[in-house]
């Protein structure tokens, strides 16, 4: 281990600042990044399809965000007011977001899903929210219930994920099966009336939604009279220009997005109907219509400038097609590896995202508790030996890809793939 990466073991807890880590003899520092790859500090170079955890979808180091974010700086990094940037993103995210009529930006997704949430309450005078087993939500409260194995409980109970969950916050979240509408159906009849909202990923990590699913939540929710959320931070101008609202052709009331927003900068939003959206006004202050949504770093003008840029690029003709192209490429090439090894796997996502799965692939993954009959072990496993090939993973985690990445790129990764494949039986 080098003495930088000591360090980091040292300070950090478990050398890490995520909720992942790797183990010492296959552990790096990354020293810079350019197009789809990495450079660690003993200057070997990784494709990378981590890419900051999903957000460069135009690859590093983009020269149209590095100019604008660069000009921005010599203005100023932060108002705590309005600036032109914050102005001119709000305005195209609403123009390009099916479901957008007002716009509040935040600085990171579990802020934009943790303020939907309470907008959502604050709108509808009720507390509970239903979620789905599996999603990812980001890392409070409210979300950090029902996502991992070991806090699976009879629907719709939830248990916490992790420690330091209070009981309040379990009595206010409801679990539901994804892909699964008659059990969803079964809990609203149930607990309808106490629904403030209901959030899901429209593509749950990496699982599609079965026909109809996303459309029959639309119909739960108007039933009920409670919102529906969609958590687009992952999907955001990634499936599609408009989002997974687009792609899949349902409208939420609220959305929040993050990620490919800014492909880099630290800026998440929530948008949607004007009438919940004003819940964040601060005219209502002292009432309780108001939902309060701030923070210091909200929508400074850095990331605005960044996130203008990155939407220039991502409004190219031929963008989306080029990102589904790749996307098909890297989990169609998996699929064909492991059949040809004897190996059953299915290549799960949508779009530019693929997650290898070690499943039968005659039984098609549609819920969590599929994904839990998986070999999750070997898929961490997997994940460590492309790493030592140099394609730089989250082991047992979705692959995200970029604009930036390449055909070769694609043949290069499969061919490390085979390898891994081999090496982790």
């Amino acid at each position: 281990m080098d003495e930088l990466l000591a360090r980091a073991f040292q300070y950090l807890p478990g050398g890490s600042s995520w909720m992942w880590t790797l183990p010492p003899d296959v552990a790096f520092v990354v020293a810079r990044g350019e197009g789809s790859r990495v450079w660690d500090t003993r200057g070997r170079a990784y494709i990378d399809y981590v890419l900051g955890s999903g957000p460069l979808l135009l690859g590093h180091a983009p020269p149209a965000v590095v100019a604008a974010v660069q000009a921005q700086a010599a203005k100023g990094s932060t108002y705590q007011w309005l600036s032109e940037p914050m102005i001119r993103l709000a305005e195209r995210l609403c123009r390009a977001v099916p479901c957008a009529r007002k716009v509040r930006f935040v600085s990171t997704g579990t802020e934009a899903t943790m303020f939907a949430i309470r907008m959502a309450r604050a709108f509808t005078g009720r507390e509970k929210v239903l979620k789905f087993e599996g999603g990812w939500h980001g890392l409070h409260d409210y979300a950090l219930t029902g996502t991992f194995p070991w806090s699976e409980a009879p629907f719709p109970t939830a248990r916490p994920d992790v420690g330091g969950v209070p009981k309040g916050a379990l009595e206010s979240v409801l679990v539901a099966p994804f892909n699964d509408l008659g059990t969803t159906e079964e809990i609203l009849a149930v607990h309808g009336r106490d629904v403030a909202a209901i959030i899901v990923e429209p593509l749950q990590r990496a699982l599609r939604p079965a026909t109809g699913f996303l459309q029959g939540l639309r119909a739960l929710a108007d039933r009920h009279k409670c919102l529906l959320i969609f958590d687009e931070v992952v999907t955001g101008f990634r499936l599609a220009w408009g989002g997974a609202q687009e792609f899949y052709g349902v409208l939420p009331d609220l959305a929040t997005y993050g990620k490919a927003l800014t492909c880099g900068y630290s800026l998440a939003a929530v948008c949607g109907r004007a009438d919940v959206m004003d819940t964040a006004d601060p005219a209502r202050k002292g009432t309780l219509d108001y939902a309060l949504l701030s923070g210091t770093l909200s929508g400074n003008p850095l990331a605005c400038a960044a996130g203008l840029a990155a939407l220039d690029e991502l409004a190219r003709e031929g963008v989306y097609p080029r990102l589904a192209r790749l996307g098909r490429m890297l989990r169609e090439g998996m699929a064909e590896v492991a059949a040809r090894r004897g190996v059953g796997l299915q290549a799960l996502g949508e779009g530019p995202i693929a997650q290898p799965v070690f499943l039968d692939p005659a039984a098609p993954a549609l819920t969590e508790r599929d994904l839990r009959r998986a070999d999750g072990a070997r898929a961490g496993r997997l994940g460590l030996e492309l790493i030592r090939r140099g394609v730089f993973v989250i082991p047992g985690a979705k692959l995200y890809l970029s604009l930036a990445h390449s055909d070769a790129d694609i043949a290069e990764t499969l061919e490390a793939f085979d390898q891994a494949l081999v090496a982790s039986a």
